[in-house]
């Protein structure tokens, strides 16, 4: 196989793991701390605000190709094996009938308000005192 299949398989995978991740959040049985990190993980990767901005030549893409996958592996392994075969499925069905991803009103809004909560919170942070 050569690199460029292995690449498109990779991202593929990828791809297919942040469904899953957006399918085991809605399901009952996973546990708490596996619903944080993927809520962390969806939302940072939703963000318009990255670790590295992507204007930095070859830097800016790093957190792209390397912790995005690593934190969705993270949240991956913190599923039980029963949700996380279930999440794999239903993203695969959903990848093969539908093609894009599932959206959400309130996730987008959830984001947005924690974006302004955070710049309204360094704003008073870092604002002089009389």
């Amino acid at each position: 196989m050569n690199i460029s299949k292995r690449l498109k398989a990779w991202a593929q995978r990828v791809k297919r793991d942040g469904l899953t991740l957006w399918f085991a959040g809605k399901n009952p049985r996973t546990p708490w701390y596996a619903k944080a990190v993927g809520v962390f993980v969806v939302a940072y990767a939703l963000s318009p605000i990255d670790l590295i901005p992507d204007f930095i030549p070859v830097l800016g893409y790093v957190d792209d190709v390397l912790l995005l996958p690593g934190l969705i592996y993270l949240a991956i392994r913190l599923l039980p094996p029963d949700v996380l075969a279930s999440g794999r499925g239903q993203a695969e069905a959903w990848m093969d009938s539908a093609g894009s991803n599932p959206r959400s009103m309130a996730g987008a809004l959830l984001i947005v308000a924690l974006w302004v909560s955070a710049g309204a919170a360094a704003w008073f942070w870092f604002m002089p005192r009389p």
